[in-house]
């Protein structure tokens, strides 16, 4: 992998992973800076940039958040750097007002902004489109289609970015950026690109001045876009049926086309440059056009602005898409999406769409690893909650843990928002609980996102003296994404160790008082729960213990956890299953043909909490030992 992006090999076909191309261009662009916050489906480029940063001779670095990650870059921007900034949809949110300044004042060196937004939602809370942010804070946006588009997009931004002076962003999709395509590789330069002292009059301040300037930029930009050569057409001259695509909806048309043999009665008008939109280039194929079908992930932005321009220029033309009902008004599109719209649109008579699947395969509702610390955090808070008078209040976070909000977490959380705003949720509860409010209020955070996010609404709530728990589910990395480092680790993305940063000493120096527990010591971390719900103020307990994954790597020979079905009641037990139907943990199954609980050995991973809470003392443990 890390060969076929550093290889010296001009010409050479490779295959690649679009996260991979997108460093591959980077590299060839002479990248000097680069930073980002785990997010996926991009998550790797930066991964991957940190392991060669040393080699290529750039930085590269796992930052604090987004806000960080992207205001370093517009710093690295002023020394005449070409820096990389990598986020996912609600990353780009996350920045928002470094993104409309930075807009505002422009740049110096080049500034690409990588964010790849999920429609589908595959591993994330909401399917958000970034192109609303390109048109608000009037950045131009390209998107790319192919691999090789990829690659290849990553260098152009960046001398777009110089030659305007302006932050440039491109938009991936989760399938382009874990999609695989073949590559040609490029000219790898000999050094970054050339840096340049900062001078005395050199500049980048946001002032209301310089609006003006930035929409002429956009102009400028626009009038780039119309010879774009990522922009393309194909299909009859002056077609009255027009799709217009962007993104993967090129592909699976094209291959409809084809299947439906229209390629040569149906035009298809790919477009990579998103915003500012070629106006005039799209009229010399919409002033034909009496429909137009537009192919796009998530909203209907393209549509819309489409829809604008036929309107400026009173062109009647029918338009179809996400806003019209052509195209569902949610999640990814897929070539049998695009098959039975394009079909529609032909008004083929003797089309079969693909009937719906009735014979599906059993629901899997979503749930944490084998051994994963958090199941034990959120069975003994759920088991202290229940001694109160009034059930509490639980607010969560973004991380594994959301997954409490269903079974997997014993349907703990009553909130969730957007990462980082469980703190200040729960602080509000936390006050009303002085106005006549009689619950407990808990929240809860990981160890990245207590780093994220976390920090300013600990600040807050320490200041006004919430009464409430705060949670830090500490299982050693930035687990949901890949476990990417953060400050807590003692570890660089470029390999470095450094001093980890306290979680403890941070909550105390904020004046909090600070408690640390082990999920996995039920007893003990029960106790603690009880106790700190009866105290009044603000707390902070740190639940500590690795997460499962890591630690199987670790371990030399995991703890055996097995039944013993001499002892297990089966049906029997007054349990219920507890250990399969309520605990859940994966490694936790049932054994039909002797009607006892079963330990799957493939699954599990040792941690035995299981045994501590099987009520007839028929899980065993054995063994052990760990580096």
């Amino acid at each position: 992998m890390e060969w076929t992006i550093t290889a010296d090999a001009p010409g050479k076909v490779c295959l690649m992973q679009g996260n991979e191309a997108v460093v591959r261009g980077a590299v060839e662009a002479g990248l000097n800076f680069a930073a980002s916050y785990p997010g996926s489906p991009s998550s790797q480029v930066l991964g991957l940039l940190g392991k060669i940063a040393k080699e290529r001779n750039f930085y590269a670095e796992w930052s604090t958040n987004e806000v960080c990650a992207l205001e370093a870059c517009i710093g690295a921007s002023l020394a005449n750097a070409r820096s990389l900034c990598i986020v996912k949809q609600n990353g780009l949110l996350c920045v928002a007002d470094a993104l409309h300044c930075g807009a505002q004042h422009g740049v110096k060196g080049g500034l690409v902004i990588i964010t790849s937004d999920d429609p589908s939602a595959h591993s994330s809370t909401n399917e958000f489109d970034s192109r609303y942010q390109a048109m608000s804070a009037d950045v131009p946006m390209l998107e790319p289609t192919t691999m090789q588009e990829t690659k290849d997009m990553i260098p152009y931004a960046f001398d777009l970015s110089e030659k305007t002076q302006q932050m440039v962003i491109i938009r991936l999709t989760t399938r382009v950026c874990h999609g695989r395509g073949n590559v040609v590789l490029g000219e790898l330069p000999d050094q970054p690109h050339p840096m340049e002292q900062v001078g005395e009059w050199d500049r980048l301040t946001c002032v209301n001045y310089l609006h003006e300037p930035m929409l002429k930029k956009m102009d400028a930009i626009q009038e780039i876009f119309e010879t774009c050569p990522y922009n393309h057409y194909e299909g009859p001259e002056q077609a009255e049926t027009l799709i217009v695509a962007g993104g993967t909806g090129r592909l699976y048309c094209r291959e409809t086309l084809k299947r439906l043999g229209l390629s040569d009665s149906i035009g298809l008008l790919s477009l990579a440059t998103l915003w500012p939109l070629p106006e005039k280039y799209i009229l010399n194929y919409l002033n034909s056009a009496k429909e137009v079908l537009v192919l796009e992930e998530v909203d209907p932005v393209l549509e819309h602005n489409l829809e604008a321009i036929a309107g400026k220029y009173k062109l009647n033309i029918q338009f179809y898409g996400r806003g019209d009902g052509a195209l569902p008004r949610i999640g990814e599109l897929d070539p049998d999406i695009v098959l039975n719209a394009v079909a529609k649109l032909a008004q083929i008579p003797d089309f079969n769409s693909k009937e719906p699947v009735t014979d599906t395969l059993p629901v899997r509702d979503l749930t944490f690893c084998a051994g994963c610390p958090h199941r034990a955090t959120f069975y003994l808070l759920k088991k202290a909650l229940k001694l109160e008078k009034n059930p509490g209040i639980v607010i969560g976070d973004i991380g594994c843990y959301i997954m409490s909000s269903q079974a997997a977490g014993f349907w703990a959380y009553q909130a969730c928002n957007c990462m980082g705003s469980g703190i200040n949720l729960a602080e509000g509860l936390g006050h009303l609980t002085s106005y006549g409010l009689e619950q407990k209020v808990v929240t809860m955070c990981g160890d990245s996102t207590f780093f994220h996010t976390i920090m300013p609404g600990l600040v807050n709530a320490s200041y006004h003296h919430a009464n409430m728990l705060l949670m830090v589910l500490d299982n050693s990395a930035t687990a949901m994404t890949g476990f990417q480092p953060h400050p807590g680790t003692g570890i660089t993305a470029m390999g470095d160790y450094t001093q980890a940063m306290s979680i403890e000493k941070i909550c105390e120096a904020m004046g909090c008082q600070v408690t640390i527990a082990d999920p996995f010591d039920v007893q003990t971390t029960s106790r603690i729960l009880f106790d700190l719900l009866k105290q009044t103020g603000l707390k902070v307990l740190i639940m500590r213990q690795p997460c499962a994954t890591l630690m199987t790597k670790q371990q030399k020979k995991p703890l055996k956890v097995y039944v013993d079905q001499d002892i297990c009641y089966g049906d029997g037990c007054g349990c219920d299953k507890f250990c399969s139907r309520v605990w859940g943990c994966p490694g936790n199954s049932w054994d039909f043909t002797k009607n006892k609980a079963w330990i799957d050995p493939v699954s599990c991973v040792g941690c035995g909490v299981c045994a501590k809470l099987c009520p007839s003392g028929a899980i065993k443990v054995e063994g052990g030992d760990t580096e």
